[in-house]
């Protein structure tokens, strides 16, 4: 084979490197060649692992249409000798000394004329090595040969390492995409048990056959969510993540440590991830003796990992992942422990999240009252709904106060915002009106009072508000007398059905000073109905932008013949179903007037309290 031939054959061994997803895929533009050229009549190839493992050999003679492949495992400690260092090395080796012990390649050498080897040994990566080799006679010009077979390397090594560079960028793409995907995710749901089962889900199958998801808690690690591509073995994941001493001593041993760590083979002895048969009782009596981990049919040992999940500078859980595959398909320590720390923001803000709901709603609950007066004569109820506990402490408040004469004062209002500031003028409004009412204070005056003390204290904020009280008369009635300052009308819900607004009007509290309110009076009758609210409930919007006022005296009418408590829970939850925008609170207090006989006695009777709802 002339060098021009050569040149052109290296030409196209090289394009076809270019394209080749398998290094295997450039025997055909490899072997030919070689064999071609002069005084050579065998080429054949090796490829090793772990120093003295044969996965691989390919032989072609010469005057052959088709190799002689073997795919192995087999063992060949002598050959370990024959490793290679970085850089790739040929040797000339007279055939007949050719070890079989050392030299799987000996015993088809010895069936061509050749009675040289002449064989380039290379490393491909850190995990094996390779050889590519001929046999000549003494017609060949060695040294051309040995320039061929060195040039023929340098083509394969890099294919190879194009291959493994592509297969990296390619393993990137998909940790970065898989990241980012567990991001939106996770980051989509501010439920603690829902953001830790994600974070399981999003792993398996992708990273890994099995997640266990672990919380740290004052008393030591809590389990809290587990997944596995088996369902079988996701029941005793389960079990292992809930009862298993081995797991648990291992994850309170690592503590605060932030590197990820692997374990496999004698590491995992006596846990419940072991492949040996002595680990069969290690996860705590599986009732279908599935062990996550267990090899069985899989030809793959079990390796796990544990990252530590740290955000803001505090350890907030664990997770463990459970592999069944290859190494080359492990994941990588940096890929873990970003998707660690992006797992560990989720849980910790899905933590806060928590936190910061329940400081809310105790402080709301604070800003109500605990209990409602309930006697014969009225049938009281609230409901209370905070519209995003995130957006803090709202300003709407409610209560209702008997009164010195038998009466009962209704109050509802709502200040101006949310926060800090808004709760203390709840706080403020609250206690005002309902001390002055306790004390036999008409509606309009009480209303005049506040709003003389939010303008000594210089509040900052308005807040709206209506007073209503039910005095019950000689003939079985009730005088409701109603006094609003800026706050949304109350309805009244008669016993036939119908539904009639009450006239109200004022201005807003804290704007002005020296305000007077005018009351507005009214009679209802047995089994009326009076229904005071916030604007939370009214301004509910639909998607098409119509608001739930719109709807509402429908709705109150439809529910007729209701006691307090169904009218207040339902309005609510019909409010909540039909936006579908707006965050305000809802609030409502509903007092259904039962009516006393006529010539009855009018003096105050005795009270209960009921706990109003929250």
């Amino acid at each position: 084979m002339g060098d021009d031939t050569w040149s052109s054959a290296l030409h196209r061994l090289w394009q076809a490197a270019s394209r080749a997803e398998e290094v295997s895929a450039l025997a055909d533009d490899v072997y030919a060649p070689l064999l071609a050229t002069p005084g050579v009549h065998l080429v054949v190839g090796t490829r090793w692992e772990d120093r003295q493992i044969l996965r691989y050999m390919r032989a072609l003679a010469a005057g052959s249409d088709s190799p002689v492949i073997t795919a192995t495992s087999r063992s060949v400690p002598e050959a370990a000798v024959r490793e290679p260092g970085d850089e790739p090395v040929v040797t000339r080796i007279p055939v007949a000394g050719l070890d079989d012990l050392g030299w799987p390649e000996a015993e088809l050498l010895r069936r061509t004329p050749g009675a040289t080897f002449v064989v380039c040994t290379f490393r491909l990566d850190h995990r094996g090595w390779a050889s590519l080799g001929v046999g000549v006679d003494a017609s060949a010009d060695v040294a051309a040969v040995e320039g061929r077979l060195a040039q023929a390397v340098d083509v394969i090594v890099a294919c190879h390492t194009g291959i493994l560079q592509r297969g990296r960028e390619a393993r990137r793409g998909a940790d970065d995409a898989l990241l980012a995907e567990a991001s939106l995710q996770m980051d989509s749901s501010l439920d603690v048990e829902e953001t830790l089962r994600r974070v399981a889900r999003i792993a398996v199958p992708a990273v890994a056959e099995g997640a266990l998801v672990h919380l740290l808690r004052s008393e030591g690690p809590e389990f809290v969510a587990a997944t596995h591509v088996s369902v079988q073995q996701r029941r005793a994941l389960e079990e292992i993540g809930r009862e298993n001493l081995w797991l648990a001593a291992l994850l309170a041993r690592r503590g605060e440590d932030e590197d990820t760590v692997f374990l496999s083979g004698p590491e995992l002895d006596g846990s419940p991830f072991a492949d040996t048969a002595e680990a069969s009782d290690a996860s705590h009596g599986d009732g279908d003796g599935a062990r996550p981990g267990a090899a069985g049919g899989d030809r793959h040992s079990t390796v796990i990992s544990i990252s530590t999940l740290r955000a803001r500078g505090r350890v907030v859980g664990s997770i463990t992942f459970v592999y069944q595959r290859p190494e080359a398909r492990l994941p990588g320590s940096a890929f873990l422990r970003s998707l660690a720390t992006r797992a560990a923001l989720s849980i910790d803000n899905a933590l806060l999240y928590e936190l910061r709901r329940h400081a809310v709603l105790s402080l709301q609950e604070h800003l109500l009252p605990s209990q409602l007066p309930v006697t014969d004569q009225w049938d009281l109820s609230a409901s209370y709904e905070v519209g995003d506990p995130m957006l803090d402490v709202g300003g709407d408040f409610y209560d209702a106060v008997p009164r010195p004469d038998g009466s009962i004062a209704l109050l509802i209002g709502d200040v101006c915002g949310r926060g800090a500031e808004a709760a203390a003028l709840t706080g403020l409004a609250r206690h005002t009106l309902r001390t002055l009412l306790e004390q036999g204070t008409d509606p309009g005056t009480a209303l005049s009072r506040l709003n003389r003390a939010l303008r000594q204290e210089r509040a900052s904020r308005f807040l709206t508000a209506v007073v209503a009280t039910l005095a019950p008369q000689a003939d079985g009635t009730a005088l409701l007398t109603t006094c609003s300052a800026g706050h949304p009308s109350p309805l009244v819900l008669r016993s036939d059905g119908t539904v009639s607004e009450v006239l109200t009007g004022g201005l807003l509290l804290g704007v002005l000073d020296d305000v007077s309110y005018e009351s507005h009076e009214e009679h209802i009758g047995p089994d009326d109905t009076v229904v005071l609210f916030t604007d939370g409930l009214t301004e509910s919007r639909e998607a098409g932008g119509a608001f739930f006022e719109s709807i509402l005296p429908v709705r109150l009418a439809a529910l007729h013949g209701f006691d307090a408590a169904h009218i207040a829970e339902s309005l609510t939850q019909q409010a909540k179903a039909y936006r579908a925008s707006g965050q305000d609170d809802i609030a409502l207090l509903v007092a259904r007037w039962t009516g006393v006989p006529p010539g009855a006695d009018l003096l105050p009777h005795p009270l209960q309290l009921v706990k109003a709802a929250r």
